[in-house]
């Protein structure tokens, strides 16, 4: 018995002695190889000597969570940084629950993450764990994302590595092609039945309307049309007077919605905690995600019980492109099926009304720009009631109108925080150093976080007006990796002319409707002339104004 102790004893101690010895070598093996490629250490986050895991870091980005600041306090972070330093800062060496890492707003080392060394990164085990009960493998991840949603920089690729990755990418692209993108019957039919409850009183103006949901329903019902071959007609289960010929489901729209945003916004937590993000992963979440789960499997069933090579046709009989029919024709396993569908549902509703919610709430700032542009569109477009040469091309080709858009992703990328992990020992460009000019050792298993929200607000790239709306400022301006509302590198958006194409055909309908508009309430209205008041950013897996787009808007006479 004796003996027994003593030999679990020295193999306590045994254990003890080979982590730290390991520790060591490893410790002196990666400072070396850093010497070796002229690596130098990066500032250090804000932190105290009494918290070496990181813990108060999660508690500071939770509290700025639970007050829709998320973006406003990760800038605030590295403005401190910069003015406690007194020079520029944009990569800092970060621990958050014990893990180290990296945070950057430096488009280089943005560039060789996601491009130049895109084979050294990727989302790494923790995130594509954290995304998959709702998610599970499909290609969506940019945010947002990045994000990218999508219209995210990221929202092609949320879940997903390596061969996997680009299985799902080669079986997604065709069904993103131009001619399935550009024919807009299927948004115009959606934009009336969003108009329909924007009446307008006697005076011509609507009353208080909150724009955000009902982007959000909008969005919603336009891609279920263009992913299932038919709308869940949202925007028109609202009106009180609805009644729905289709059969009933097991889920519901309202409740595939509802379930949804709640599975996000758990995921997004969950996220804050690094590593332990199966912390918050309760009963509630799992329930939300299979009641999401049994929305999608409803219309992949139905896909799967047709024959291979089936066309659905418009009334006028052109041929009605389906985007899981077509990706039916790829593979007929129901689970690749779901989780490809979520994913783009998801990069489809939230990240283009997230970005129309944003647009409005700036024009709504702004009535010069309202007005501007809107006398571009009248011109180009023509009225409400007789619109003339909508169009892909028509719409791209809109200057003052893709300056309206470009601006608004810039103050608001719809994926502001994004990040991936080394999968092996690599580098990143700059940040270290006492000038950061020298490059920076990356270990394998080492998060890297992003924000392009800061790195779009950087006055030393975009000018000293870079916090403000400035539409006119993409005149002639050619960006690069300073600006990345879809991401950049092999995983850039796959549906960003789908996104950009259908927010600008709203915004086109929405201005030939309406003369002018203007913000009624709402927390972000400037509390003195010139000026906007703090803007909360409710963030999910993307962002949008948390307290919604509250507007009376005129209605034009022709």
């Amino acid at each position: 018995m004796h003996n027994s102790i003593l030999l679990a004893a020295w193999a306590g101690v045994s254990f003890v002695l080979y982590k730290i010895i390991s520790s060591i070598i490893i410790s002196r093996h990666h400072a070396a190889r850093a010497r070796q490629l002229g690596c130098l250490p990066a500032p250090e986050t804000k932190q105290s000597p009494f918290d070496p895991l990181g813990l108060q870091n999660v508690a500071k980005i939770m509290k700025a969570d639970k007050q829709s600041r998320i973006p406003q306090y990760l800038k605030d972070r590295v403005d401190d940084a910069c003015a406690r330093e007194g020079k520029i800062i944009n990569t800092f060496h970060q621990k958050i629950m014990g893990a180290e890492g990296y945070f950057t707003v430096e488009p280089r080392n943005i560039q060789a993450i996601l491009a130049t060394q895109f084979k050294d990164y990727g989302l790494g085990e923790r995130r594509n764990g954290n995304f998959a009960p709702l998610l599970g493998h499909g290609i969506v991840s940019s945010i947002v994302r990045n994000a990218t949603r999508t219209l995210d920089a990221d929202m092609s690729q949320f879940s997903s590595d390596g061969e996997q990755w680009a299985h799902a990418r080669s079986l997604l692209r065709p069904q993103f092609a131009r001619d399935q993108v550009s024919d807009l019957d299927l948004e115009e039919e959606h934009m009336k039945n969003m108009m329909r409850v924007l009446p307008t009183n006697s005076d011509g103006w609507t009353d208080v309307t909150d724009l955000k949901p009902l982007f959000f329903r909008l969005t919603l019902d336009s891609a279920t049309e263009f992913l299932f071959g038919e709308s869940v007609d949202s925007q028109l289960a609202s009106l009180p007077d609805y009644k729905s010929s289709k059969p009933p489901m097991a889920v519901n729209e309202q409740d595939f919605a509802t379930s949804f945003d709640q599975a996000q916004n758990t995921i997004a937590q969950a996220s804050r905690l690094g590593e332990a993000y199966w912390l918050v992963y309760d009963k509630t979440f799992k329930d939300h995600c299979k009641r999401c789960h049994e929305f999608i499997d409803h219309y992949v069933q139905l896909a799967l019980s047709k024959e291979k090579g089936t066309i659905q046709e418009k009334s006028h009989g052109k041929q009605k492109y389906v985007f899981l029919d077509g990706l039916a024709e790829s593979t007929r396993n129901p689970i690749e099926l779901r989780e490809h569908l979520i994913s783009i549902l998801l990069a489809g509703r939230d990240t283009t009304a997230s970005l129309l919610s944003y647009v409005f709430m700036l024009l709504s700032e702004h009535p010069e720009v309202y007005n501007a542009l809107r006398s571009v569109v009248l011109e180009t477009f023509g009225t409400y009631s007789n619109p003339k040469n909508i169009t892909f091309e028509s719409l791209k080709s809109c200057n003052y109108l893709q300056w309206v858009l470009n601006e608004t992703l810039r103050l608001y990328p719809v994926v502001p925080v994004d990040g991936r992990r080394a999968l092996k020992d690599s580098t990143l460009p700059v940040g270290g150093g006492p000038d950061g000019t020298a490059p920076l050792y990356v270990k394998k298993g080492m998060q890297i976080d992003y924000s392009v929200y800061i790195m779009h607000r950087r006055a030393d790239l975009w000018g000293p007006d870079a916090e403000e709306f400035r539409p006119e400022r993409w005149n002639g301006r050619k960006s690069g990796w300073e600006y990345l509302p879809f991401n950049g590198g092999p995983r850039i958006c796959i549906g960003q002319q789908f996104a950009l194409t259908e927010a600008g055909y709203v915004v086109v309908r929405l201005m030939q409707r309406f003369e002018a508009i203007e913000g009624v309430g709402n927390t972000w209205e400037p509390k003195e002339k010139g000026g906007m008041g703090y803007v909360r950013n409710g963030l999910s897996l993307t962002t949008c104004p948390a307290d919604g787009v509250k507007l009376r808007l005129k209605e034009a006479k022709e």
